[in-house]
């Protein structure tokens, strides 16, 4: 009897596999966020207007997904600010009020989620590994002619803040759990300034020089507040050196005057620093200087109208 072997054959089949993993540094995403400082610069008060500036932020970004990323931008209320707007302060603590804006209308205020202000910031889309700067816009506000002279800041720590994440779909802000800082400041000077205007003198219609003709007129000033001031008036156009002994002319014909400080005529007011001038202190509104002019008594000049300019000065 034969006996037969039998042999199995098997065939091996194989899958060779290789794992394979992606590296997080491809999707992961880093930004940063800065912002130049808000300069007003030299700020006259005085006319009431406001005064505007703007300020550049900039958000770079890197690593994340195709479709970029979704920044959340806050901006608080920086070193001083209430319910109404930001502040600058001052000297003496005084305060200017300033308010920065997302749009060139100066409407919407740029606001914080962060930190409560106004809560109002900006959101904004960025491309992967890119850079994109966006324009603040800034007011110094009008109405504030009480501000002192003198410098005014505010200091921002940890703002301009943003938040974001990759974008996806609609996520609204503030959305992501990453963050980024960095700190800038807002600053104006207020510059020491006056104005003056008058009112004229007119004696009126006089037919006989024999007694003394009074008169009076009115000027006003208008000084940042706290600042000294001093009231100079000039000799006239016969550059007079007693302010007691001005004159009136017509085609060689003069009358003599004096302007006075005092409604009894007894304090002459020139332009002798100290010794005629008169003074204030400033408050940011129009100041009233009353100006007393008299024509003493004397021989009366021909018939005609006479005149005389005289310049004020104020000094500060």
């Amino acid at each position: 009897m034969h006996r037969f072997l039998r042999r199995r054959m098997f065939a091996w089949i194989g899958v060779a596999c290789a794992a394979f993993t992606i590296p997080v540094g491809a999707l992961a995403q880093t930004c940063t966020v800065s912002m130049t400082a808000v300069a007003f610069g030299n700020v006259n008060v005085l006319p009431g207007t406001a005064v505007d500036t703007t300020s550049t932020l900039t958000v770079t970004c890197s690593g994340g997904t195709g479709g970029g990323q979704r920044i959340c931008i806050s901006i608080g209320a920086g070193s001083a600010g209430d319910s109404t707007s930001r502040l600058l302060n001052g000297p003496s603590s005084s305060t200017a009020r300033y308010e920065l804006y997302s749009d060139a209308g100066r409407t919407t205020k740029w606001g914080s989620w962060q930190s409560g202000y106004d809560l109002a910031g900006v959101q904004l889309d960025v491309s992967k590994n890119s850079t994109t700067n966006v324009t603040v816009y800034a007011r110094f506000l009008g109405s504030q002619q009480t501000d002192k002279a003198g410098s005014y800041t505010s200091t921002f720590t940890s703002n301009p803040f943003i938040q974001y994440a990759n974008k996806s779909g609609n996520n609204a802000c503030p959305t992501g759990g990453l963050t980024a800082s960095s700190s800038t400041s807002a600053g104006a000077t207020v510059t020491s300034s006056c104005n003056v205007s008058a009112t004229n003198i007119n004696f009126g219609t006089i037919t006989m020089l024999n007694s003394n003709k009074d008169a009076q007129g009115t000027l006003s000033i208008q000084c940042n507040s706290s600042l000294p001031y001093a009231v100079s008036l000039s000799g006239g156009n016969a550059s007079a050196t007693d302010p007691t002994r001005r004159k009136m002319a017509l085609s060689g014909a003069n009358v003599t005057y004096g302007l006075y400080q005092d409604s009894g005529r007894t304090q002459p007011w020139g332009d002798s620093a100290g010794v005629n001038t008169n003074s204030g202190t400033g408050t940011g509104a129009s100041q009233n200087m009353t100006v007393y002019g008299r024509i003493a008594a004397q021989t009366t000049p021909k018939p005609g109208t006479y005149s005389d300019t005289i310049i004020a000065t104020v000094s500060y």
